[in-house]
């Protein structure tokens, strides 16, 4: 019986070696252009795509090469706000926009932790030190290294084999945080393959399967320069990537009695023109104007995607509201929504609601 226990199991152990070395067979002899090596091109610009992008919270630190490591808090205009999520950089933006004409300040409650492009942290005491290391970054709108305009779409599988301790792993990376530092621990020994197909996401959120490392670093250079990485201090300038004509309707038509909160002309301030005047848009395509004992029509329509949404906007009886509007940003701050439109930099119409 001893006997039998021992064969079984020596055969056990053979066919279990045996499969590790073919499976070690497999890794060593696949073909070059499929085995992820240190400083190959696409590795690099994998690790690019995959770094920590810093600008996200700009309208806090100024800087596009780090971020700041949740919770903290901030003083901003008077106001204590704490900042927990990427959503609470809104509520400093509508903090900052209270006013158009005044000057805004931040204040940072230290300490802080910052987390650097290649994922390790700093803690960090003072406004001096934070600005020293900002020094580092690249300025507003300056090339950096990191890729923002293409994602991977995790999880992403690969297998490695090390030629000199002669192990095998096959690694799950969840996120660009463990697939950059996977990547910088590559060794020399390392035979890394990734298990295709693989999904990558653009910017417009146009998603490319990729079967191969030359498709994956052909897609990765074609998308280096396809979007605008919003590099700048002026946080989430681009305020309508996401909109679209189905949701400015959706507001417009859904909420009554739109009021006139900001209005410009070829530069020239006309807030007060309509005050009082209530505004309302219909699903048909019309819009009413009601003020004191007096009611306007007028027509409306959009057309366009994103930052280009247009909106035409014609009321004869009004002609300062006239005009192919450009929809620059949909802002909901507290009870309040608000439909910025534009024209260049010297007309706007804003139009402010209570209904959210």
């Amino acid at each position: 019986m001893k006997l039998q226990v021992f064969i079984v199991l020596l055969f056990s152990i053979s066919v279990i070696f045996i499969s590790c070395r073919k499976e070690e067979t497999e890794l060593i002899t696949a073909p070059e252009d499929e085995i992820l090596t240190p400083e190959s091109s696409v590795v690099l610009l994998m690790q690019r795509t995959a770094s920590n992008d810093g600008s996200i919270d700009n309208i806090i630190d100024n800087a596009n090469c780090f971020d700041i490591a949740f919770p903290y808090t901030v003083n901003v205009n008077g106001q204590t706000i704490a900042i927990n999520s990427d959503f609470d950089y809104n509520l400093v933006e509508c903090v900052f926009e209270e006013e158009d004409d005044d000057n805004d300040t931040i204040d940072l409650m230290f300490p802080i932790t910052i987390i650097l492009n290649d994922y390790s942290e700093v803690t960090i005491d003072t406004l001096t030190a934070l600005n020293t290391y900002a020094a580092n970054c690249s300025g507003e709108n300056v090339t950096d290294d990191d890729i923002e305009c293409l994602d991977f779409q995790y999880p992403i599988v690969a297998s490695l084999f090390n030629s000199n301790s002669e192990l095998i792993d096959i690694i799950s990376l969840t996120n660009d945080n463990e697939l950059y530092l996977f990547i910088e621990n590559i060794d020399a020994n390392d035979f890394i393959t990734i298990e295709f197909p693989i999904t990558t996401i653009l910017a417009d959120n146009t998603q490319i399967v990729i079967n191969n490392l030359d498709e994956l670093e052909l897609a990765i250079e074609n998308a280096i320069d396809i979007c605008d990485e919003d590099d700048d201090y002026d946080y989430n300038d681009d305020d309508c990537n996401n909109c679209t004509q189905a949701q400015v309707e959706t507001f417009l038509t859904g909420c009554s009695d739109w009021m006139v909160n900001r209005l410009l002309r070829n530069d020239t301030n006309y807030d007060s023109a309509y005050e009082g005047y209530a505004f309302n848009f219909f699903e048909d395509g019309t819009l009413s104007v009601f003020w004191n004992t007096t009611t306007v029509f007028g027509t409306w329509t959009t057309s366009g995607a994103a930052n280009n949404i247009e909106i035409l906007i014609d009321i004869p009886s009004l002609p300062l509201c006239n005009n192919n509007w450009i929809l620059y940003e949909i802002k909901q701050c507290s009870s309040e929504t608000e439909i910025d439109l534009r024209v260049g930099t010297i007309d706007r119409l804003k139009y402010e609601n209570n209904c959210n």
